[in-house]
């Protein structure tokens, strides 16, 4: 099938949360440069349980901005993904101004990490109403908007590579992104009937705020306090590539690939975008032969 005149997200509209910056932030700009109207959510305030500064509405009206200069539409709102009442607001609002949605992306989320027997029960809670219960309520008030438009579409949810695979001081993380792929394929079946197509993406590492903060930075490496090399060399030991971390585009690639027609019969996709981190074997690159070689 060829890619629509002007992008291969011509005409559509797309609601994404978490977009006031980081990874939701190059999602919409991916999105709009393939053609596609944005609906932007956000929180932008404090989180009790993130070790480290939300995204502010200054950060949301810069993505706004971006999104324009691209000349397609952006609609910003601030609501909180707990909120179902909210998001429905921001789904009206979103088809008031543009009369149609097409594509969902949840992408809002939080990251942090305890021991699990020293985790507190408020951050294990807000961890899981915004990872999990944040995404399923994103679903249920934007879903019906993509069913009734009779187009099909498609709806990705943010998860993980920590919802494929297991990772000390994150159960509560761990147990959210995990709970994204169930969620994904209970809903992957429910909508084939409307051809909406359902998948999730699972990130390693991203350049974003979410990873490049002290908290994080020691998480990895173990170390109270690491400078940023220390982090990095940390963080590039945990990948089948010789990279640290991958950047935000690369994740908006797979998300704008999951959302247009050239992925139209692929629904029900754990897709990792992690560097090999889930590979099943991995030898330190200090004793891998290079290719074309033999090991001693």
């Amino acid at each position: 099938m060829s890619a629509p005149a002007g992008g291969r997200l011509a005409g559509r509209v797309a609601l994404i949360t978490g977009g006031a910056r980081g990874q939701g932030r190059s999602h919409a700009v991916r999105l709009a440069g393939e053609g596609a109207d944005v609906v932007l959510v956000d929180l932008c305030s404090p989180v009790d349980s993130a070790p480290y500064p939300m995204a502010d509405p200054a950060d949301l009206e810069q993505t706004v901005k971006l999104v324009e200069d691209l000349d397609r539409r952006a609609l910003a709102v601030r609501a909180d993904v707990r909120d179902l009442p909210a998001l429905q607001a921001a789904v009206a609002d979103g088809l008031a101004a543009f009369g149609r949605l097409d594509v969902v992306v949840a992408n809002a989320g939080i990251a942090g990490y305890a021991p699990s027997l020293e985790m507190d029960e408020a951050t294990w809670q807000e961890m899981i109403d915004i990872n999990l219960t944040g995404v399923w309520k994103t679903v249920r008030a934007a879903a019906p908007a993509v069913v009734d438009g009779g187009r099909g579409g498609a709806i990705v949810l943010t998860s993980s590579v920590a919802g494929l695979m297991g990772f000390p001081n994150l159960a509560h993380y761990c147990a959210a992104k995990h709970g994204l792929v169930g969620l994904m394929k209970v809903l992957a079946v429910e909508f084939a009937p409307h051809r909406i197509r359902v998948n999730s993406v699972h990130p390693t590492n991203v350049d974003t705020d979410m990873i490049q903060n002290p908290a994080i930075h020691s998480l990895f490496s173990g170390m109270p306090d690491p400078d940023p090399a220390t982090a990095a060399a940390a963080m590039q030991a945990m990948h089948a590539l010789p990279i640290p971390w991958v950047d935000p585009i690369d994740i908006s690639n797979a998300v704008a690939w999951l959302a247009s027609d050239e992925a139209r019969y692929v629904t029900g996709v754990a897709l990792p975008v992690d560097g090999g981190m889930t590979a099943p074997f991995k030898l330190p690159h200090a004793v891998s032969a290079a290719p074309g070689t033999t090991s001693p």
